[in-house]
């Protein structure tokens, strides 16, 4: 007898996790496995940072907050977002959740019924189907390539919409692509949504000051959708602050409402010492910061060099965040030293058993032809990865 509900029986496991738990049994084990699995950078949280947890610890902020989060933590998201996003949001509008993971499923709980559509470009990062499926939603793929630098037009998003459709969710900065949606690109796409009004935007921004070229545009900018977009973001990326799970949204007053009711069934407000830190971090200037950023681009720079000269790959150059997502669509249907290639989850888990390399196929992002590799690691470990890779395919038969 089967005791879970069929809803639990219809989710996946991550194939991050997967994939990163396979590497550390494996180093567990005594191999020397390089893992680039997971999307967490390398840093250590900022003192000034840390210094204000401490602060928040000796002030006894060991209470329940308010379940959006602590009006001066909401006021401090509302004034980074119009200091660094040119948006206007009110702290009623701002929800503060455990990570920004729950508050893309804060937002899917108050819009999504049973059967709903829920529009997602490929690639998307491994958990939105996911969370899409456990809200009793349905996903549809709109395919994108290496061809297309992993992006969506907007002729493709109208033609996919339908009186079923209720949302579609992206990132941008993009996991896994490490590409974005420029300010021309995404006005394209908010005039098509401004023609349905029953479509909600969900803009997972989570990577937005990862990005090497120009500073990201939010589609909240534009008026026409504005009513209908869900911003999303939080504290992991940018300030290292991971396991600190501080995420939010900013939201019409509608949804922002909905999503403080959801939220207040589910976990209530967030961590209080953690909220605290999170203000002094978005009351800092960004540039305080960069020397993270920086460093991950000179990483890209010297892993984009070595992977080019990997046989069979094709890769483009990141633009943002910190992953690679190169196609490897060579090797699906080869039978390499014994092993079939049938997918880029197959070909991940090669490269992993034979390189001792880890990565994550792209199956579970919506794009089987290709792999993801995060860069958040040492450049010696990068070039080291790039060296058992191209040595591993040179040889392979």
């Amino acid at each position: 007898m089967n005791k879970l509900s069929d809803r639990v029986n219809r989710l996946g496991y991550s194939q991050t996790f997967v994939m990163s738990n396979k590497a550390r049994e494996m180093k567990a084990s005594g191999i020397d496995v390089i893992s680039l699995t997971l999307g967490e950078p390398d840093f250590d949280v900022p003192d000034n940072i840390k210094q204000a947890a401490f602060d928040a610890i000796n002030e006894n902020y060991s209470h329940y907050s308010p379940v959006p989060g602590f009006l001066e933590l909401r006021q401090a998201i509302s004034d980074k977002l119009k200091r660094d996003n040119k948006l206007d949001y009110k702290p009623t509008q701002i929800c503060v959740s455990n990570g920004a993971k729950q508050a893309i499923i804060n937002v899917l709980a108050a819009i999504i019924n049973d059967g709903d559509e829920v529009i997602l470009p490929t690639p998307y990062w491994v958990s939105y189907d996911e969370m899409v499926k456990m809200m009793g939603g349905n996903s549809v793929m709109l395919p994108t390539s290496y061809v297309t630098d992993f992006k969506i037009t907007a002729e493709q998003l109208d033609e996919s919409i339908n009186a079923k459709t209720k949302a579609i969710l992206f990132s941008s900065p993009c996991n896994p692509s490490g590409g974005y949606y420029t300010y021309d690109e995404l006005k394209s796409l908010a005039k098509v949504i401004a023609k349905y009004p029953h479509v909600t935007v969900i803009s997972d921004e989570i990577y937005e000051y990862i990005n090497y070229e120009t500073q990201s545009t939010s589609i909240a900018q534009f008026p026409e959708v504005y009513e209908q977009t869900a911003v999303i973001n939080g504290m992991s990326k940018a300030f290292a602050m991971t396991g600190w799970r501080i995420g939010y949204s900013a939201c019409p007053e509608w949804l922002a409402k909905a999503c403080e009711k959801v939220q207040g069934q589910m976990t209530s407000g967030a961590n209080t010492v953690a909220q605290r830190a999170s203000i002094v971090a978005l009351k800092t200037d960004p540039s305080e910061y960069r020397y993270m950023i920086d460093a991950f681009e000179q990483r890209r720079n010297v892993m984009f060099d070595l992977m080019k000269e990997i046989p069979g790959f094709k890769v483009l150059l990141p633009k943002a965040a910190f992953y690679f997502f190169p196609d490897i669509s060579y090797y699906i249907g080869k039978t390499l030293n014994g092993t079939e290639i049938k997918d880029a989850d197959d070909f991940a888990m090669f490269i992993l058993e034979n390189a001792h390399v880890g990565c994550v196929g792209g199956v579970s992002f919506g794009s089987p032809e290709c792999i993801r590799f995060s860069y958040a690691a040492s450049e010696e470990e990068l070039r080291e990865a790039m060296r058992r890779i191209k040595d591993l395919l040179e040889k392979a038969v």
